[in-house]
Order: structure tokens, then C-alpha cells, then sequence
């Protein structure tokens, strides 16, 4: 799998992961059992039961640093726009819930402990991680300098995406990508997971919770050796290549599911010399006299192979966009989805 960032200038860090895990290197993320002992195990995500330090605590932690960095439950109190007296009994009932004295008091003013000033320290790094998470998922779905995170198959990145990515960014030039490159199957599940908006694909997906359009399909080829029997073709029926090996993607590729079928439909399963992960990795294990391929055309010609045309059966594969179904767009996601729908039947050169 390949993955990279498209960036162009924006406000924000870029350098921003995307989505927020919380309390990931916790590691006393403990939670009370039914007899009453707290759990110590380490966890990898903040629980979120009622009952655990995450729930108990979050919601009184800013109003815990306002006070500390104040050493002052008045100031505090107007800063953070809450009455004195609510102020007071949250830190007393933090206190109350870790069991630790966070504050020694002075009349009016307060100071911090030894474990508050511990505390502190933790809760101004986690309450820094809140507010970086907020900035960037406010950043990614700003209209004018968002995010789109977009996926497409290996045999699609050479100049079709870069062709897409050129004509979108020429009217909304401030919106990033995140691009990822990888099989369709993979592709799919990233879509599920939420760590992709759309992806182009093929063939396209059928499974319920997502969402396909066709965009545009593209003529398949029989790659042979230039020294083949049938080298001196222009086209062919598949069958003629019944007896040969081929060299084909690897099991989980749209290309090889779409190989198995055609070969299918043309009444033979075919003899897999090689399995690989590129298609021009394929073309020159084809000159190589390895086997035949079934592959998209070349986006410049190689040398040592001959590509024919399939008559029979009728070798295409269809390219759609997909996205998970149920899950809302932000501008940008929404603004690249209508141009992908907008080159239907022209996304690839004639």
C-alpha cells in the first residue's frame, strides 16, 4: 500500500493526524468491577462506561487547569464564565473522586500539591490534544481548504488520478488530499473504518453498506510475448489463450477477480504462472516469456510485448466511485464527489 499527502496552504498544521484517540498512552485507564476493585490493566483507548476515569473526570478537567494556572477560585471562575460556587465544588468533588489532595488552600488562593502539579501536567497535554483535534477536523471540513481522503487502485494512479486531481484543485486550489494507493479490497474496508471519503474502484462493490456509482469502463487487453504465436494479431477471442499460463494480480485485486471471470466465461480456469502486485511488474514478466496477461492499456508502450484486442468475451471493467453509505460528506468531500459524478463516461482518455 502507498499513502500520501497531497498539501497545499492552509491555516492549520498539516502535520495534524487525522481523528483523535484518547488517552492513548494511559496506563492506568482503570475501571471498577462489580465487587468493586478497580481494574488496572493498561488499555490501548479510553474507556468509555460510566464508570471510568474518562467519563468521571473530563468534564471538570479544564475547569481543574483554569484554577491551577490562576492559583485563584474567583479569577478562574469569571474566566471560565461558570459561578464561584459551582467552581469550588467541582474541584472539591475531583478531589473527592481521585482521592488526592490537588490544592492546598489559602484563604482566597490556592496552591497545587505536588500530585496536583503531576496532575497538571497530564491534563494540560491532554486538554492541548482536545483542542489540536478540534482545530483539525475544523480545518478538514472548511469549504475553501479542507480535506478529502481518496483512494484509487494501483492501476488507476499513473495519470488518471493525477489528471483529476489537476482539474479539481484548478477551481478549489486550497483543498488538500490525502491519497491513498492500494487493492480494492483493502480500499473498501479503509471506507468502512472512516479513514477514507470516496475511493475509485473496480469492478464495483456490492456490498450493502456502501455506496457505488459507475463512472466509466475501460477496454482490457491480452498482453503477449512479441515473439507469441498470436503476436501477429490485432485481436483475438480469449479462448485462443486456453492452453497458456498466465501472470496475473494477486488474489484480492479487482483486476484478477475480473481475469477469473472472463476466463471463466470464455470456458477455462487459467494456469497462474505468477502472482504479483503490479501490472507493469506483469508486462515485463509477459516480454519476459513468463505467460499472458489480461490488463488495462499501458499509459506508454513497452517494449518486448504486443497488446491485442479481446472480441470475445467482451473484456472491459467498469471504474466507479465509492463511499460508505449513511456517512455525511463535509464540503470538500462533497464538492470532489460532484466532480467525479460529473465525468461520467469521460473520466479516461478515448
Amino acid at each position: 500500500m502507498h499513502e500520501l499527502g497531497i498539501i497545499v496552504p492552509r491555516a492549520h498544521d498539516p502535520s495534524s493526524r487525522k481523528g483523535l484517540s484518547l488517552n492513548r498512552n494511559e496506563k492506568d485507564n482503570s475501571t471498577t468491577s462489580g465487587n468493586g476493585v478497580r481494574d488496572s490493566r493498561p488499555r490501548s483507548r479510553a474507556e468509555l462506561d460510566a464508570e471510568s476515569w474518562s467519563a468521571l473526570l473530563a468534564p471538570r478537567l479544564a475547569q481543574f487547569a483554569g484554577v491551577a494556572r490562576h492559583e485563584h477560585v474567583t479569577r478562574a471562575a469569571g474566566d471560565l464564565g461558570v459561578p464561584q460556587s459551582t467552581l469550588s465544588r467541582g474541584m472539591a468533588r475531583l478531589e473527592e473522586d481521585l482521592g488526592v489532595a490537588l490544592f492546598a488552600r489559602h484563604g482566597r488562593t490556592v496552591s497545587l500539591t505536588p500530585a496536583g502539579r503531576t496532575f497538571l501536567g497530564s491534563v494540560e497535554r491532554a486538554l492541548a490534544e482536545v483542542e489540536r483535534a478540534a482545530e483539525k477536523v475544523r480545518a478538514d471540513a472548511d469549504p475553501a481548504g479542507g480535506q478529502v481522503a481518496f483512494g484509487f487502485l494501483h492501476t488507476l494512479g499513473s495519470e488518471m488520478v493525477p489528471g483529476l486531481i489537476r482539474a479539481f484543485r484548478a477551481e478549489h486550489p486550497r483543498i488538500r488530499f490525502q491519497l491513498i494507493q492500494n487493492y480494492g479490497e483493502a480500499m473498501l474496508q479503509r471506507l468502512r473504518e472512516g479513514s477514507l471519503d470516496l475511493c475509485l474502484t473496480s469492478p464495483l462493490p456490492e456490498d450493502p453498506d456502501l455506496v457505488a456509482r459507475r463512472l466509466d469502463e475501460q477496454r482490457l487487453r491480452l498482453v503477449v510475448p512479441d515473439d507469441h504465436r498470436l503476436a501477429g494479431r490485432k485481436r483475438v477471442r480469449l479462448a485462443e489463450a486456453a492452453e497458456e499460463s498466465f501472470v496475473t494480480l494477486e488474489p484480492g485485486y479487482g483486476m484478477r477477480r475480473i481475469t477469473d471471470a472472463l476466463c471463466r466465461e470464455a470456458g477455462f480456469a487459467p494456469r497462474i504462472a505468477f502472482e504479483g502486485e503490479e501490472a507493469e511488474t506483469l508486462r515485463g514478466l509477459v516480454a519476459a516469456g513468463l505467460g499472458v496477461a489480461l490488463l488495462p492499456p499501458p499509459t506508454a508502450p513497452r517494449p518486448g510485448v504486443v497488446e491485442l484486442a479481446v472480441t470475445a468475451p467482451r473484456a472491459v471493467r467498469e471504474i466507479g466511485v465509492a463511499w460508505l453509505d449513511g456517512h455525511p460528506d463535509t464540503p470538500p468531500v462533497a464538492a470532489f464527489k460532484q466532480f467525479l459524478l460529473s465525468r461520467r463516461g469521460r473520466l479516461l482518455p478515448r
